[in-house]
């Protein structure tokens, strides 16, 4: 299912995302060239060409710059569209294809850089288990509206955290398909652990060559 068609946004949307886009852009240079400790957000915001008040408007802290995902929004409203008959794996496998197929290699580097930073920088421990929690909330509801059930549902919450645990686990941004892996058919399966492995590239290789030389 192509992605949801969304009004196109007016002069004032598009310098907002304009500014934020920039901010973090720049920051991420900053936190690259002196890493993410020392850099400070009078600074960010000067290389932004912002003051640090218009930062706060875009972002409430700089955690808050690294951890906030811009595309959200945009995968609930292709959830939320998906036909009514669509199994939850399937529906979210067409709303984050739809997405993917739109974000350009710019994005992806950036989602990518965003989530190794996430995963080794220690001062983003604390707000990556926020995230982490506000995910499973986030998927919680959306599973819970599509199938009319409570948000408090057992199933309901597994169902959530099995998806957010095993993109943390897979460390890249949520896709159709990560490492040749399909993890949302792997879910919806039942998780199978009988048949071939499935490891990264880098790994196939690395095993490859284990057996030739055993």
């Amino acid at each position: 299912m192509p992605p949801v068609d969304s009004p196109t946004p007016g002069l004032r949307e598009r310098k907002k995302a304009r500014t934020r886009q920039t901010l973090r852009k720049e920051a991420f240079r900053l936190f690259r060239e002196h890493g993410y400790a020392q850099t400070t957000v009078e600074q960010i915001a000067a290389a932004a060409d912002v003051s640090p008040s218009t930062f706060f408007r875009y972002f409430p802290s700089k955690e808050e710059l690294v951890i906030a995902d811009d595309f959200d929004p945009i995968i609930i409203e292709n959830f939320r569209a998906q036909p009514v008959g669509a199994s939850i794996t399937d529906a979210l496998r067409a709303a984050i294809a739809s997405v993917a197929s739109t974000m350009s290699k710019e994005e992806w580097s950036f989602e990518n850089e965003r989530m190794e930073l996430m995963r080794s920088e220690p001062q983003l421990q604390g707000a990556m288990r926020r995230e982490s929690e506000r995910s499973i909330e986030l998927i919680a509801g959306l599973v819970a509206e599509r199938c009319d059930l409570d948000k408090e549902d057992l199933r309901v919450r597994a169902i959530a955290g099995a998806l957010v645990g095993g993109f943390q686990a897979l460390g890249e941004p949520p896709n159709v398909v990560v490492h040749d892996f399909d993890l949302i058919g792997f879910l919806g399966a039942g998780m199978p652990l009988d048949g071939p492995a499935v490891l990264p590239r880098s790994r196939q290789k690395s095993s490859s060559r284990t057996r030739r030389t055993g």
